[in-house]
């Protein structure tokens, strides 16, 4: 028979107790060790980093600059490490896995079952670092159990504190979620422990992932990465010669997501609060999971080797390393992120702007999906975006979630937006919007082109390169770009598919061969693609424009009346649509003004270069109405 020591015991409830909150009345009773020392049931990387001297070294010296001692500072790190702390118990996954697999029962799974292949080949020798697109509260639920029946080793995901409340956190943190807070700014020992925390997963050659977006995107279409975890496993390889991870770009896409969930985040990018995460929450986002929801795809980008692309960017005397690695990782995402029937219907119907027929949505859809094909573009399921029953299955889907109504009462049905809906169908429009960044850069690159003859004399006429130069450095803060070698190529390949069958095209077009190849091209998609967030860009550059040198700018304020004005400009239809009324569209707008110092700024001439950043976004506007005139008279 096995006897266990009172110690023992004693050490255990101790730790079942400190881990329930209950750290400070314990360890001043002196029932609790130090927590600057390993306890019973810590995990292997804190039970490695207390131990380490390094990194108490590395404590130690923080807290002199800080003013602080050191066995203080050590405390607090141990409290921090444990928080990060987390696990794999077969029994809890196993429920975690059931709990998962009724959420998302109403979804059917496909899985990239090729690139699951080559990743197992390569999870005998890499740490693999999984960097998702993020879409859906669903993910944390459907990604580690995904990964796990792949045969991959077990995954360590980074997910946010306010996902950390009891029950879930509790659970999940048993599942293998490292719970990390967000606003750390003021927490510089938290942010060493983090960073040692991570290094030391690298260091084990574990497995991590997270969103490379910090969050989700509220806009259908990738976010602007978030470096702050990458720069952390980045810094892990300094020291270690043996660490080699492996980033693995993956894409995961819905044919629709929850109603509730992507209701609420079209509100809040209204402007609307952001409901806090709790287990009432928790309950209600449940109850709201009633609906099938068709498919989720779980697709893998070409995995990067992080040391060696590190090492080149080194070699060609690139500053912002961490910057150009998370680039990268978010260019590859969208190459493997597919074209999904929701999202071309989606792009019909918001192209068109009033209800249309079956047929109709299908001559709308068949241009925009052989360009898919002819590009190289996946498409979810290898669907076939011309078939008829594929596109109606996709409008029955979005009329019984809400997103589109239908009218029978006449000679054939038409479909339609929803009251209130364009900001949700545009949400699965952006899903796919990258697929069309190229075509509507080489669109407008070309109109340019095309209207050099009646350029004022003092003005040099643009070239297409010229032009698409100029486009991309106003989308660079939404949109992800290959380098300019590499961007180049891409245009002239545009460029070449607009000039078909012309034998020759590329980067030298004249006004003649532009206009010929705009007057043919089909289709025209600038106007679905950059309309919505260059109209965005537009209402931030006016109340830019219209404020005074001297007045402070308070962006949290700006964003309300952008939201303000928006919305009535929207009803005076100077915008398009409510679509680019979001506080999303409105920040990144600000980014790029803030990018050319235009918002609090002590450079001269203040209000006349904003004035001529307004009136370069109404230019650009403009042009792309021109192309969507273009659009509707070849209808």
């Amino acid at each position: 028979m096995r006897v266990v020591k009172p110690t023992v015991v004693r050490d255990q409830v101790v730790t079942v107790l400190g881990r329930t909150g209950a750290r400070g009345p314990l360890r001043g009773a002196g029932l609790l060790p130090r927590p600057s020392r390993p306890m019973p049931g810590d995990t292997r990387e804190v039970c490695q980093l207390l131990e380490s001297e390094s990194f108490r070294s590395a404590v130690g010296e923080l807290a002199d600059s800080l003013g602080r001692p050191a066995e203080a500072a050590l405390d607090e790190a141990g409290d921090f490490l444990r928080e990060m702390s987390a696990t794999h118990v077969p029994r809890v996954t196993g429920l975690f896995d059931r709990v998962g697999g009724w959420l998302t029962r109403g979804l059917d799974e496909l899985v990239d079952e090729d690139g699951l292949a080559e990743l197992r080949r390569l999870d005998r020798k890499h740490a693999l670092v999984f960097l998702i697109s993020h879409r859906s509260y669903l993910d944390e639920f459907l990604m580690p159990p995904m990964i796990a029946a792949g045969g991959l080793s077990p995954m360590y995901g980074m997910a946010g504190a306010n996902l950390n409340f009891f029950p879930l956190g509790t659970v999940a943190r048993r599942n293998g979620m490292v719970h990390v807070r967000r606003a750390t700014r003021d927490q510089p020992i938290y942010r060493l422990a983090l960073r040692s925390f991570v290094g030391q997963l690298v260091a084990n050659k574990a497995n991590l992932g997270w969103s490379i977006e910090g969050g989700r995107t509220r806009t259908g279409k990738l976010r602007p990465p978030r470096h702050g975890l990458l720069r952390y496993v980045t810094d892990a390889l300094d020291g270690r010669p043996d660490a080699d991870p492996l980033l693995v770009p993956v894409s995961i896409m819905y044919d629709q997501l929850p109603v509730h969930e992507i209701g609420k985040m079209a509100s809040e990018a209204r402007g609307a609060g952001k409901e806090p995460e709790d287990v009432r929450w928790l309950v209600n986002y449940a109850r709201g999971l009633r609906e099938r929801l068709g498919r989720v795809y779980l697709d893998f980008g070409r995995p990067l080797p992080l040391r060696a692309r590190l090492t080149e960017l080194r070699e060609q005397e690139v500053s912002n390393q961490v910057e150009r690695v998370a680039l990268d990782v978010c260019h590859r995402i969208n190459e493997a992120t597919p074209v999904t029937p929701t999202a071309a219907v989606c792009i019909a119907l918001l192209g068109a702007n009033r209800a249309l027929t079956l047929d109709q949505v299908l001559a709308t859809v068949r241009p925009l999906a052989e360009y898919v094909i002819g590009r190289g573009w996946p498409v979810a399921g290898a669907a076939n975006l011309t078939d008829r029953s594929t596109i109606r299955w996709a409008l029955r889907e979005l009329v019984r979630s809400g997103v589109l109504t239908a009218y029978s009462g006449g000679t054939e049905t038409v479909w339609g937006i929803g009251p209130e809906q364009h900001l949700i169908a545009a949400t699965y429009r952006n899903s796919a919007i990258h697929v069309l960044l190229g075509r509507a850069i080489a669109e407008l690159a070309l109109l340019a082109v095309a209207e050099s003859s009646v350029v004022p004399a003092e003005r040099e006429p643009r070239t297409a390169w010229d032009e698409a130069l100029r486009l991309r450095e106003l989308l660079k803060f939404d949109f992800f770009f290959a380098q300019r070698e590499q961007f180049a190529d891409e245009l002239a390949a545009e460029i070449a598919i607009l000039a078909a069958p012309d034998a020759t095209a590329g980067l030298d077009v004249t006004p003649n061969q532009a206009r010929e190849w705009l007057a043919r091209a089909r289709p025209l998609v600038a106007h679905l693609a950059l309309r919505p967030f260059l109209d965005a860009y537009r209402v931030v550059g006016e109340q830019l424009a219209g404020m005074d040198e001297d007045e402070a700018v308070d962006e949290e304020a700006l964003v309300d009346a952008c939201l303000r004005v928006g919305h009535q400009w929207a009803l005076q239809r100077i915008l398009a649509s409510e679509e680019s009324v979001t506080g999303e569209m409105f920040r990144t707008a600000l980014n790029l003004a803030r990018h050319r110092d235009l918002v609090n700024s002590d450079a001269p001439h203040l209000a006349k270069r904003r004035r001529a950043f307004a009136d370069e976004l109404a230019e650009v506007g403009r042009a792309i109405n021109r192309i969507a005139d273009r659009d509707r008279a070849s209808q």
